[in-house]
């Protein structure tokens, strides 16, 4: 089944999540999606000094928009937030340090965010990692399962009073189109029992998982809009790194990283996504299965809720209330 998966994946791939699939995809875009004003309106993103993230950051600054880039590295996250504000003609941008790793630390941000009286209408949860080795954090957490899937749970359950005082309050989830080939697996959430560990496996189970935290959210809190998305194969310094021979091979079809966050935009100004099912999970403006045909990855209700009390669970190691 997994050959069976991988195989219908790869051809779904090369026909929708390359550049010439976004060029046949983007026909239908309705232009004027984007034009909606956003001045006042304050968006955080994580990982915002590269790729995606960056991407992200500038085209909401330069619509007007108040950001908050959340970045793990100081000097990087710098260096970007000059670029934006130079690019944007936009002084609203404000830089955060914080990895998304360390649940203590994201409690302590996430207070002091809401101690700050500042306003918060759109939270983008778009860093992530792929180690292809098993590491483990200084709280003895995998890497990938805590900045992957821990670290969006606890920032986001933890700016819940903040965006509640939004009118339209939105979180969107960067997934990725590799959970297609993962089932949902509650028994191993950290790889334990991976053997040999495989990061790129581990970073599609991750993505599966973010695809169920946010239709849970979206039951848990129906007043906030929560979108997951897949920003198909783009060319961010994150693939070059992480999947350097998937790179070397793709590299001339891969959508530039504007492409590629063109529909994390678009979430998160637009009106349209306000349309469809929350918890949906969306691919080049439209919302779009879970699941490939036949493959057999859906999870049960209680596997689902056995996720989200694990996720609960865990954080409250660390003497803090999600």
């Amino acid at each position: 089944m997994s050959i069976f998966r991988n195989l219908v994946w790869f051809i779904k791939g090369m026909k929708e999540y390359t550049r010439s699939g976004y060029a046949s995809a983007s026909k239908d875009f309705i232009s004027t999606d984007l034009d909606l004003p956003i001045t006042g309106m304050s968006y955080m993103i994580t990982g915002a000094n590269s790729g995606l993230g960056k991407a992200t950051a500038l085209a909401l600054a330069k619509k007007g928009g108040t950001i908050h880039m959340v970045c793990r590295n100081k000097e990087r996250g710098e260096e970007a937030k000059a670029e934006i504000i130079n690019l944007s003609s936009n002084e609203n941008v404000y830089l955060h340090q914080l990895d998304t790793s360390k649940p203590k630390d994201i409690y302590q941000f996430t207070k002091s965010f809401q101690e700050s009286g500042q306003t918060l209408d759109v939270l983008i949860n778009n860093a992530g990692c792929m180690i292809n080795t098993r590491e483990i954090t200084e709280d003895g957490l995998e890497v990938n399962f805590a900045t992957n899937t821990l670290g969006t749970h606890i920032l986001t359950t933890a700016l819940i009073p903040v965006l509640s005082n939004s009118m339209k309050p939105r979180v969107i989830i960067v997934s990725s189109g590799g959970m297609l080939t993962q089932t949902l697996k509650t028994k191993d959430l950290q790889f334990e029992k991976m053997k040999p560990f495989d990061g790129t496996m581990a970073y599609a189970q991750n993505k599966r998982q973010q695809i169920i935290m946010t239709e849970q959210y979206a039951k848990m809190f129906p007043k906030i809009y929560f979108y997951s998305m897949h920003p198909g194969w783009a060319d961010t310094p994150a693939v070059q790194s992480a999947m350097p021979q998937f790179y070397e091979k793709m590299k001339n079809k891969l959508r530039t990283v504007e492409e590629g966050a063109d529909t994390v935009i678009w979430l998160a100004v637009a009106d349209g996504p306000l349309k469809a099912k929350n918890g949906s999970f969306f691919q080049d403006r439209q919302a779009v299965s879970t699941h490939l045909p036949l493959a057999w990855t859906k999870s049960t209700v209680q596997e689902d809720e056995s996720l989200m009390l694990q996720l609960d669970t865990i954080t409250k190691q660390f003497d803090v209330q999600p």
